[in-house]
């Protein structure tokens, strides 16, 4: 059952896809208040409930013990501190003796104190809100009660779901040539190759560096040929320059952010003095997303979206006066207090709260500031393309991901989680971050493995790759300056093979189970007590996941580990897997084991009563064979087994292509 409340004057998300008439009052489990900075929302937490959801928020899967202020920020600086990162989820999951969920659909702040100030107290602080109360016999039939509500899960083309090679630093075509030679030469499985901001021409969106990329269209259909795909990115901010002509278009049509007074409103990214789309407003958001058509008419067939928070490094009116005042103490004898005034007048020019609360959008033409709808900047940008991808070629399927992403974004595209380290405690948070993701309907999802910031090494890159062979989105990224993070650049490239093999092997699998659960509003990874509710055990364990119906991972995340101890919560079959073949398994009951895990080696564990189809290992997603399959079996009877059998690339052909299969013991 859901019920729906109203606080104040919400502005509309189209977060939600099913009207729901109104309910009189307040949810009768919270206690509300109005109070001056909001609505304050007061649940009282039993010693032993739960708290899940907020999609990619910081910590560990139980939210429960810290404070999250849900409001997009373009941040890099990923630690336990944080309190908001790129998206806003508003969605909580309390696992106590009867679990709700409760959704909290504003496009503002909204502040989630979770046992942080009152150990034994949630509150929800939020400004023009409705409210939606979800209940549930168990905490998974809730999340597929609230996936309902919010409409179904993006599904990419298959070839998406094979490995991707990235980094900020391919600076032309010789850089992306030799990346493909580089797995080719090694024989590394390879699907696809991105292409950060040094292929656009000053920076410009839609646009391609002549002399760098002399002819994208040709390099694009070269490597399309050998299975391999350019997936390039896109910034939200347009460059003010005479003669672009997004940027004449766009200002000609009143199509950017304005200030309070209807004047298109001046700030700076990469490219310096730029505008932002106005995305809330439909015109001007299918517009934007039209210019996409510019890289789609040269064959590129992907997409990610970034800095749209969106990010302002500085606005053009606030780095005047910052410079101005730093020139004025020119030359004085300055104490801490007064350089720490000359450190603020410039670091706080990055997405400052001002510019936020400066930018207008325009709405049904109604100016709306830009600081009360923030976090729905990021999910728009990606559905003004989507929408765009639909009429370019309406059946067929894109892969298209962000950055920034409100509930909504998910039905639209992916989301990956943003400039992650180069350390071991950000794969145990990759791990944390899947479940909370899924309630929130981001199936496609996945973090830049490896790390985006700093130097990662070969254990660590090994072990990520290993958790990221079941993640949808299995991309390796990082930054400008950072060390050769291709698989094909480390000593093992042996265990680098092994591993990737792992992945197109499981393809069968993970694309099955990925489509059944966007299909069906189903969670593709669940924390161990949503499926054993009942095991006071398993809701203790946070670095374990089930991926599916089938299989429980265990991943190994920490440096110099041979292995890990892992908890079995029912009778298991471990199976362990080399160079995408499975090399040995055993049947476990449940309890406490050590298991041994080689830097080479995949290892999961298969539930009693199910099967796993595995495909012979392939160059690519789109070579490996969905029809000729071994299958790994822990039953007792014939079983069925449902495979995703489309064609990976037509929107029409998704659920015509589900087929059951009977798997004998």
């Amino acid at each position: 059952m859901i019920a729906k409340y109203r606080f104040g004057h919400p502005f509309p998300t189209d977060a939600v896809v099913q009207e729901l008439p109104l309910s009189a009052g307040a949810p009768a489990c919270f206690t509300v208040t109005e109070e001056e900075d909001g609505t304050h929302f007061r649940y009282a937490l039993d010693k032993e409930d739960c708290v899940f959801g907020l999609g990619e928020q910081a910590r560990g899967i139980n939210k429960r013990g810290w404070i999250y202020e849900n409001y997009n920020a373009d941040d890099p600086n990923i630690n336990e501190a944080r309190q908001s990162l790129y998206g806003s989820h508003n969605f909580l999951l309390i696992a106590g003796e009867k679990p709700f969920g409760v959704f909290f659909d504003s496009a503002d702040r909204v502040l989630f104190d979770i046992g942080y100030t009152d150990p034994d107290e949630l509150v929800v602080v939020a400004k023009n809100v409705d409210v939606y109360l979800v209940e549930g016999e168990s905490a998974l039939a809730v999340v597929h009660a609230f996936r309902t509500l919010i409409g179904q899960s993006y599904i990419p083309p298959k070839w998406a779901f094979g490995y991707g090679q990235s980094r900020w630093g391919y600076m032309d075509e010789g850089d992306i040539r030799a990346v493909f030679e580089g797995f080719r030469d090694n024989d590394l499985p390879l699907d696809a190759i991105y292409m950060d901001i040094d292929y656009m021409l000053d920076y410009k969106d839609f646009s391609v560096h002549p002399a760098r990329f002399p002819d994208l269209g040709k390099l694009a259909s070269d490597l399309k040929a050998e299975g391999v795909y350019l997936v390039p990115i896109i910034d939200a901010a347009v460059k003010v320059q005479e003669g672009y002509s997004v940027y004449e278009e766009g200002l000609a049509n009143g199509y950017f952010c304005t200030d309070s007074e209807g004047i298109p409103y001046v700030v700076a990214v990469w490219p310096g003095e730029s505008m932002l789309p106005d995305v809330l407003n439909p015109a001007a958001r299918l517009w934007f997303g039209s210019q996409y058509k510019a890289l789609l008419d040269q064959g590129i067939e992907g997409f990610w979206n970034d800095m749209n928070e969106p990010a302002i490094f500085y606005s053009k009116g606030r780095l005047a006066a910052a410079i101005d005042y730093v020139v004025s103490v020119k030359g004085q004898n300055l104490d801490t207090h007064a350089f720490n005034k000359v450190s603020y007048a410039i670091n706080s020019l990055h997405n400052s709260p001002e510019d936020y609360a400066a930018l207008h959008h325009n709405v049904e033409g109604k100016r709306v500031c830009h600081a009360e709808v923030h976090n729905l900047y990021g999910y728009n940008m990606t559905r003004g393309a989507a929408e765009y991808f639909a009429e370019y070629a309406p059946d067929r399927r894109y892969l298209l991901f962000s950055r920034a992403s409100y509930i909504g974004a998910h039905r639209y595209g992916g989301i990956w989680t943003g400039d992650n380290s180069s350390w071991w405690s950000h794969l145990r948070h990759n791990i944390a971050q899947m479940p909370g993701m899924d309630m929130c309907g981001f199936l496609f999802a996945g973090a830049d493995i490896g790390g985006h910031c700093y130097n990662t090494t070969e254990d660590l890159l090994l072990r990520w790759l290993a958790f990221g062979v079941f993640t949808p989105l299995m991309r390796n990224h990082t930054t400008n300056g950072s060390r050769d993070q291709e698989p094909y650049r480390f000593k093992d490239i042996a265990a680098f093979r092994s591993i990737l093999s792992a992945r197109y092997a499981l393809l069968p699998y993970l694309y099955s189970e990925y489509v059944k659960c966007a299909l069906r509003g189903e969670m593709l990874f669940k924390p161990l007590c949503f499926e054993y509710p009942e095991d006071r055990r398993a809701r203790t364990v946070e670095d374990q996941l089930f991926v599916g119906g089938s299989l429980m991972i265990a991943p190994v995340c920490d440096q110099n580990a041979a292995g890990r101890y892992v908890y079995l919560p029912a009778r298991m079959k471990l199976v362990r897997m080399k160079n995408g073949r499975p090399c040995s398994t055993k049947v476990l009951e449940k309890g406490d084991y050590y298991i041994p895990v080689a830097l080479d080696e995949i290892v999961f564990f298969v539930r009693e009563g199910t099967v796993v189809p595995l495909a012979k290992p392939a160059k690519n997603a789109s070579s490996v064979d969905f029809t000729r399959l071994h299958w790994l079996k822990f039953i007792a009877a014939p079983t069925a087994y449902e495979l995703a059998l489309d064609d990976g690339f037509t929107k029409s052909g998704i659920e015509k292509g589900l087929t059951a299969v009977t798997v004998e013991p």
